[in-house]
């Protein structure tokens, strides 16, 4: 669903990082390397981590072509799903659009999302940016949950031998906790993540604001803004 190709951080503008305000939110799972893994993407001390069709951890620093793109060996790593911290937070990652800003100023930095609409209303979500996507609306966070659909690009079927529009509807995803058991082991808490602590929520609106990542996610990602 999103962008995979190497950005020329000397040529976009600095844009200050948007603090706050609301937005909308998707869902997506496309299995293919996250726009922020390319080197020179922003301030961070090393691009967000791929992964190898296995799932094993790429040393590449970030220059492996995206599984999306024909011959591509770099995929999102299954530990890059969201996972509940408490009843009312839980820490994920995004593919991310804030309106007056650029990619150079979202990726890697970290979000508070307080969900404003359906059965996750006043729940709290901390997501890291690791995307983006020119299909990204403004304010829109597009949170990363395997089963949640592929979008535009799928590397699933080439990853995890997924059906050819991934698991479910190519936009949207599968449609109950069931459906997770045919998931691959190390996606299935991911997918079962959006039945119980979401809710099985749909798109709901948020309030954002910018904050410190937390260690648990940088831990993961391997991307920390300077």
């Amino acid at each position: 669903m999103h962008l995979s190709v190497p950005a020329l951080l000397a040529v976009l503008p600095a844009v200050a990082l948007a603090q706050s305000g609301s937005g909308k939110t998707t869902r997506y799972w496309d299995c293919c390397k996250p726009s922020c893994a390319w080197p020179g993407k922003s301030t961070s001390s090393s691009p967000v981590k791929t992964c190898d069709k296995n799932d094993n951890p790429l040393n590449d620093g970030g220059n492996t072509k995206s599984g999306c793109d024909n011959g591509g060996g770099a995929f999102m790593c299954s530990n890059q799903s969201p996972w509940a911290v408490s009843d009312d937070l839980a820490y994920g990652w995004a593919a991310v659009n804030i309106a007056g800003s650029n990619e150079a100023a979202w990726c890697c930095a970290c979000y508070e999302l307080t969900f404003t609409s359906g059965p996750v209303q006043g729940k709290r979500m901390i997501v890291q940016a690791t995307n983006t996507g020119g299909d990204l609306g403004n304010n829109h966070f597009d949170i990363a949950m395997p089963g949640g659909g592929v979008g535009i690009f799928n590397a699933c079927t080439q990853q995890y031998g997924a059906p050819s529009n991934g698991w479910g509807d190519r936009y949207g995803g599968i449609h109950s906790k069931s459906e997770c058991d045919g998931f691959p082991e190390k996606l299935k808490a991911g997918c079962n993540w959006r039945f119980d602590w979401f809710k099985g929520a749909d798109n709901p609106s948020v309030n954002f604001k910018a904050v410190t990542c937390p260690s648990e996610i940088t831990a993961k990602s391997g991307c920390q803004r300077r």
